[in-house]
């Protein structure tokens, strides 16, 4: 039952592109920090439903399979779910259609009162004015004794490791340099002397780091 997120961030540690849009609502510099992630065959097959078989079997497959197994709930922000972009659209379902890839309950932190939202693939958004911490109490609830993901934005994320609440981080960290954005280590010093670090370098070369009690 831990608690668990993952993130791509890069190498100087921007998890959140700059000047986000309507039109690009995660920002210009978005694909280049998440590439090698969506190349894999998982988050083809899992983000975008492609069966075929195409996408990237290595190293970095091996984390994003990671990153759905045994995930029994999860909790995220408004922005992750994009009310920010249809703050008044009361029949917004979330930017991933009618097959979101979560497959499981999900709470969103929000001030806005919503009705939950069932999909028939197992994906039943919840929104809830909690604070992380109650947050993540209700996702285990949920979850039925397997394990929580915070799954992003950035600032509930940085939430959840403020409160103390995240067992294992793991950080896929792509070589590119974005200079501006929402760093994903600001304030966070000593963060590390929490958790044991391993890496691990893919083909790709994105460095794979896992904080983990």
């Amino acid at each position: 039952m831990a608690v668990r997120v993952d993130l791509n961030i890069s190498l100087d540690g921007v998890a959140m592109p700059a000047d986000p849009t309507p039109e690009n609502p995660m920002g210009e510099d978005w694909g280049r920090i998440v590439a090698d992630y969506m190349a894999t065959k998982t988050s083809r097959e899992r983000v975008f439903g492609d069966t075929s078989g195409a996408g990237t079997t290595g190293v970095d497959d091996r984390y994003a399979a990671a990153y759905f197994d045994n995930v029994g709930a999860e909790v995220m922000g408004a922005a992750m779910f994009g009310l920010h972009s249809f703050p008044d659209d009361t029949d917004w379902r979330g930017w991933w259609g009618d097959e979101p890839p979560f497959q499981v309950p999900v709470i969103v932190l929000t001030h806005r009162q919503r009705e939950p939202i069932a999909f028939a693939n197992g994906t039943r958004f919840e929104f809830s004015s909690e604070s992380i911490t109650d947050a993540v109490t209700r996702a285990h609830e949920l979850a039925g004794g397997a394990d929580v993901r915070v799954g992003g934005g950035l600032s509930t994320v940085r939430s959840a490791l403020e409160a103390d609440l995240v067992d294992r981080l793991h950080v896929a960290v792509r070589p590119v340099i974005l200079g501006r954005g929402g760093r994903l280590w600001d304030d966070l010093r000593g963060l590390d002397e929490r958790f044991t670090v391993t890496s691990e370098v893919a083909e790709s070369g994105v460095v794979h780091v896992t904080f983990a009690r």
